[in-house]
């Protein structure tokens, strides 16, 4: 379909009217965004209507524009996936419209475990597909890391070594196609990817506190890049934390993707798989076929969203 004279004009050189644009929000920073505008690419940074900031970076939007560069959030358009964390008092949303979270490990400073199976949840529980990559395979004494990776794998999860600052071409085709968001603590090297990948791109990367064995956070805000004209990477904070009280108690078992083929052949219909007898999810663990440590995690989490 062709523009209109009078909306491409105002695609090639936006100015306040009461045409409604729409884009791609690029970058969240708090209760401000940027929005590319289609199919220019164009940048207007725009704020909500009133008290409204539930947008996240990858939502499609509609603009009014107030200035040549400035604009006002009109609409939010249906999501196909939505991620977000939340704790007991709010909700984060993280991005929006992605097809893959891709969970940002290193050797060294060590991860957190619990920090990568509450990612794991989360992306099974927003139907995203999931890719754990394990950074900084390069230094030296990376067998624990890789071994506590195996369990992951085991279970079906795409599980990628990389050394960022050596080569990131490995990770490139499990890129393609896709919206992916990267996350993960603060120093497994993010940034590093990004600037990697995309080497124009002005990302500081992280300096890494050995004696806290944590990363310092550089980046602040969530920032949308495109790789190429259907491959695009969402850049997101350092993560500490990620609360999951969003979920029922439904959803949470089945983002166990171990426990789907034993659930509903407990004995008891609304079985908690705790220490209720004949509970299959139980059984399967005596068995050794499902970890003793994800049930444990399942349990824990279980009591953490029922309170």
């Amino acid at each position: 379909m062709k523009l209109t004279t009078s909306l491409a004009n105002n695609l090639s050189n936006p100015t306040p009217s009461n045409t409604t644009l729409e884009g791609t929000v690029v970058a969240a920073y708090g209760k401000r965004y940027q929005v590319e505008l289609n199919p220019t690419k164009q940048r207007i940074s725009c704020v909500t209507r009133g008290k409204k900031t539930d947008l996240a970076c990858g939502d499609i939007v509609t603009i009014k524009l107030t200035d040549k560069h400035e604009g006002v959030v009109e609409t939010n358009l249906p999501r196909s996936t939505l991620l977000y964390r939340s704790n007991a008092f709010k909700s984060k949303m993280l991005a929006a419209n992605v097809t893959q979270i891709v969970i940002v490990l290193a050797t060294q400073p060590s991860f957190y475990e619990a920090l990568l199976n509450r990612c794991l949840i989360a992306a099974e529980a927003a139907n995203i597909q999931a890719l754990i990559v394990l950074n900084k395979c390069d230094l030296v004494d990376n067998n624990h890391a890789k071994e506590k990776l195996n369990r992951y794998a085991a279970l079906g999860y795409q599980v990628l070594h990389l050394s960022a600052k050596e080569d990131v071409t490995t990770l490139t085709s499990y890129l393609q196609h896709h919206t992916s968001i990267l996350v993960g603590q603060s120093g497994m090297g993010k940034s590093t990817i990004i600037n990697a990948l995309l080497p124009t791109e002005a990302v500081r990367t992280q300096e890494v506190s050995t004696v806290l064995d944590s990363g310092k956070h550089t980046t602040t805000a969530t920032h949308l890049y495109h790789l190429n004209s259907n491959t695009r990477i969402i850049d997101s904070p350092g993560l500490q934390e990620f609360g999951l009280h969003h979920l029922s108690t439904s959803e949470l078992e089945h983002a166990f993707i171990e426990f789907r083929p034993y659930l509903g052949k407990c004995r008891f219909n609304n079985c908690k798989h705790l220490q209720e007898p004949d509970c299959a999810v139980l059984n399967a663990v005596k068995l050794g076929v499902i970890s003793a440590e994800r049930l444990t995690i399942y349990q824990l989490l279980r009591l953490e969203i029922a309170k």
